[in-house]
C-alpha cells in the first residue's frame, strides 16, 4: 500500500498555492478599458515595438479636430476621414482588449485541458488493456486507476469554464458572441450545433459518461481482488469494450466542441484523431514517469524493465502517429491553399513561430531520435527526460491549438500560463498521488497477473 509522504503533499499544496496567486495577478494585470491598452501599448513602442496607441491618440485628435473644422469650406472631407480613421482604431483598441482579457482565462483553459486529457488518455489506455486483455500490463493498472481519477475534478473543471464562457465571463468562444454571430453568416449556418445550450448538454452527457465508466471500471477492479472468480474480470472487459465505443464518439466531439470551434470558421475532419493522439501520448507518458518514480522508492518490485520498455515503445510509436496526423492535416491544407482553411495555419506560422514549429521538434524529433534504440527505452532516467521533453511539447500543442483563436498575436510566456500549470500541475500531483493511497499497488486477483508480474524478454 502506497502511504502519500507528506513531502509531496506539501510541494502539491504550494505549487497550487503559488498558482493561485499568479493566477490572481494575472486577471488583475488584465487591462479593463481602453485606456488600459493605450497605456500598455505605449509601454510597448518605449521597449521599442510598434505602437498603435498613439496612432489612436493621433487619429481621434484628427478625428475631433476635423468635427470641429466640419462648417469650414473645404474641410468637411477631411474630417470624415479622420473620424472613419478614429472609429477603426476604437475598434481594433477593443479587439486588442478583448485579447488581453482573454489572455488569463485563456491561460488557465490550455492548462486546465491539458491535465484533463492526460488522465482521459490513461481511461482510454486503461479501458484497452481490459478489452484486449493484455498480459503484460496489470502490474501497472493501479497506477492508470490513480492517474485516471484525475478525470472527476479535471472535468468539473472544465465544464465550469464552458458555463463562465457561456455567461460570457469571458470572450474564449467567439461565437457565443450574439454581436458577433448577427454579422458573420458562416457561424449563423452553425448555430443549429453551436449554441450555448446544445454545447453545454454534450458536455455534461460525455462527462457522465466518462465519469460513470471509469467508475464502474474502477470498482470492480477493487472487487476482484476479493473476489474467488473471475466474474468482475468479465464484466470489465464487456464493460471495457462498450467504454471505447463511447469514448471514440465522444472524444471527437468534444475535440470539435471544446477546441476546434474555439475557430469556429475552420474545420478539419483530422482533428479528433489529432487531439486524440495528443492525449494519448501524453498520457502513456505520465504512466511511465509515475511508474518510475514509485519503483525508485521501493513501491513497485514487480515492475521491472521490460514493462517500462513497453511504456517507451507506446510513446516512441504514438509520437510517430501524432505526427502523421499532424503533417497529414498540414501538407493538405497547405497544399490545397483554400483561403478559409489555410488561415488557420498561417496565423499560427506567422505570430507563433517558435511554438508552432518547437512543438514537432518536441514531439517528433526528439521521441524520434531517443527512443529508436531499443536499449534506451529501458534506461529509466532516459525515459523520465524524454517524457517529460513530450509532455512540454503536447502542453505547447495545447498552447497553439487554443491561443491563436483567444489571444491571437497579443501572446506571450508570462504569469498567467506559468501560474495555471503550476496550479493544476499540483492539483493533478495532489489528486494521482491521493489516488494510489486508495487501494494496494498490485491487482492480485487479475488473471493475467502472474504472466505480468513474469513478463520478460
Amino acid at each position: 500500500m502506497y502511504t502519500l509522504s507528506s513531502k509531496l503533499k506539501l510541494t502539491a499544496i504550494i505549487f497550487m498555492i503559488v498558482g493561485a496567486i499568479g493566477l490572481v495577478i494575472g486577471f488583475l494585470q488584465a487591462p479593463s478599458n481602453l485606456d488600459d491598452v493605450r497605456e500598455m501599448m505605449a509601454a510597448e513602442e518605449h521597449h521599442g515595438e510598434t505602437s498603435h496607441a498613439e496612432e489612436g491618440e493621433a487619429n481621434f485628435a484628427e478625428a475631433e479636430h476635423g468635427m470641429l473644422l466640419d462648417d469650414e469650406p473645404g474641410r468637411n472631407a477631411e474630417g470624415d476621414h479622420a473620424a472613419e480613421a478614429g472609429a477603426h482604431d476604437t475598434e481594433h483598441l477593443e479587439h486588442k482588449l478583448h485579447q488581453l482579457q482573454n489572455k488569463p482565462w485563456a491561460a488557465i483553459y490550455v492548462a486546465a485541458f491539458f491535465f484533463f486529457m492526460i488522465s482521459l488518455g490513461v481511461l482510454a489506455f486503461y479501458a484497452l488493456q481490459y478489452a484486449s486483455q493484455s498480459g503484460w500490463s496489470p502490474v501497472l493498472f493501479r497506477v492508470m486507476e490513480a492517474i485516471s481519477a484525475y478525470i472527476v475534478p479535471g472535468g468539473i473543471i472544465m465544464f465550469v469554464l464552458l458555463v463562465l464562457s457561456g455567461f460570457h465571463l469571458n470572450h474564449l468562444f467567439v461565437w457565443m458572441d450574439p454581436e458577433v454571430v448577427a454579422h458573420d453568416e458562416i457561424i449563423q449556418n452553425k448555430t443549429a450545433y453551436l449554441n450555448v445550450p446544445f454545447f453545454l448538454i454534450r458536455a455534461a452527457i460525455f462527462l457522465a459518461g466518462w465519469f460513470l465508466f471509469r467508475h464502474f471500471l474502477v470498482r470492480n477492479s477493487r472487487r476482484l481482488d476479493e473476489a474467488t472468480d473471475n466474474y468482475y474480470f468479465k464484466k470489465n472487459f464487456k464493460l471495457a469494450a462498450g467504454f471505447l465505443v463511447f469514448f471514440l464518439i465522444s472524444e471527437s466531439i468534444m475535440s470539435w466542441d471544446w477546441i476546434m470551434s474555439l475557430d469556429p470558421h475552420w474545420f478539419s475532419t483530422l482533428f479528433g484523431w489529432y487531439v486524440f493522439s495528443s492525449m494519448f501520448v501524453s498520457g502513456i507518458t505520465v504512466i511511465a514517469l509515475v511508474s518510475i518514480y514509485l519503483k525508485s522508492r521501493g513501491y513497485l518490485p514487480f515492475v521491472n524493465n521490460s514493462h517500462i520498455h513497453d511504456l517507451a515503445k507506446y510513446m516512441f510509436g504514438i509520437s510517430i502517429f501524432w505526427t502523421y496526423l499532424w503533417f497529414s492535416q498540414f501538407m493538405l491544407i497547405w497544399y490545397s491553399n483554400i483561403p478559409e482553411e489555410v488561415v488557420y495555419f498561417i496565423s499560427r506560422i506567422e505570430n507563433y513561430g517558435l511554438p508552432f514549429f518547437g512543438m514537432v521538434v518536441l514531439n517528433f524529433l526528439f521521441p524520434l531520435l531517443v527512443l529508436m534504440n531499443s536499449d534506451y527505452k529501458r534506461v529509466n532516467w532516459f525515459v523520465v527526460m524524454t517524457g517529460i521533453v513530450i509532455l512540454i511539447g503536447h502542453y505547447l500543442d495545447v498552447f497553439n491549438m487554443v491561443m491563436p483563436a483567444t489571444v491571437g498575436e497579443s501572446w506571450f510566456i508570462g504569469i498567467p500560463e506559468i501560474s495555471a500549470v503550476l496550479f493544476f500541475g499540483g492539483l493533478f500531483t495532489f489528486v494521482v498521488f491521493s489516488a494510489l493511497t486508495k487501494a494496494p499497488l498490485l491487482a492480485k486477483r487479475n488473471p493475467f497477473i502472474k504472466e505480468s508480474e513474469h513478463f520478460h524478454y
